[in-house]
């Protein structure tokens, strides 16, 4: 389920990166270039994530170590990273022309939104045996970065806009590699082929 999730979230992030227009947008490098640039920049902060995770193998947080500890910090740091991106989307939406009108339709798009990334979150913490509580509030922690961002992304709108596609297609690509080569993975190995691509 929150493999399924994040690959439907990640396509969003691209195709929002890559059709990307904005009157106050000048950058001569098109958003499509910039959100491919993005996307290679979130996969390789992915691999070293990954990297310097695995040199850490003692590595414990509560009851929580080893490959299972790994996997937990990888969708909590991409879920956060997903969300400064927003962040950054919500405080453009609200410039310009059409600002507030826009910018509440995505601030509430994006309150939704947040329902199924919480819960992409709870059910890979859940299963780990970590409580009701902690789980709860490492949902809310992955989505805090967006009210942070939106208030300096609003007020610099016009330093914001041109790197906008690059944070979508870094969060999609980082969200995109962890859907596909970590939680899909898990859930083949646990399961069957058939019940995962259920």
């Amino acid at each position: 389920v929150a493999a399924g999730m994040m690959a439907a979230a990640s396509y969003s992030l691209f195709l929002e990166g890559c059709t990307f227009e904005e009157a106050d947008d000048i950058t001569s490098v098109s958003p499509t270039v910039r959100t491919v640039v993005g996307a290679a920049l979130g996969l390789l902060f992915i691999l070293c994530t990954k990297s310097f995770l695995e040199q850490h193998e003692d590595l414990k947080v509560g009851s929580l170590g080893g490959a299972d500890l790994r996997k937990v910090l990888l969708i909590v740091f991409v879920m956060t990273l997903h969300s400064f991106s927003e962040g950054v989307g919500i405080g453009v939406s609200f410039g310009g022309e059409n600002g507030s009108e826009l910018g509440v339709f995505i601030s509430a798009s994006l309150a939704v939104h947040n329902v199924p990334e919480g819960l992409a979150v709870a059910v890979v913490l859940l299963p780990r045996k970590v409580s009701k509580l902690t789980a709860s509030l490492w949902c809310i922690m992955t989505s805090l970065p967006q009210p942070l961002m939106a208030v300096p992304a609003f007020l610099f709108v016009h330093y914001f806009i041109p790197i906008l596609p690059v944070g979508l297609g870094f969060a999609g690509g980082a969200m995109a590699w962890v859907a596909l080569f970590e939680l899909l993975m898990e859930a083949y190995e646990d399961t069957d082929i058939t019940t995962t691509a259920v």
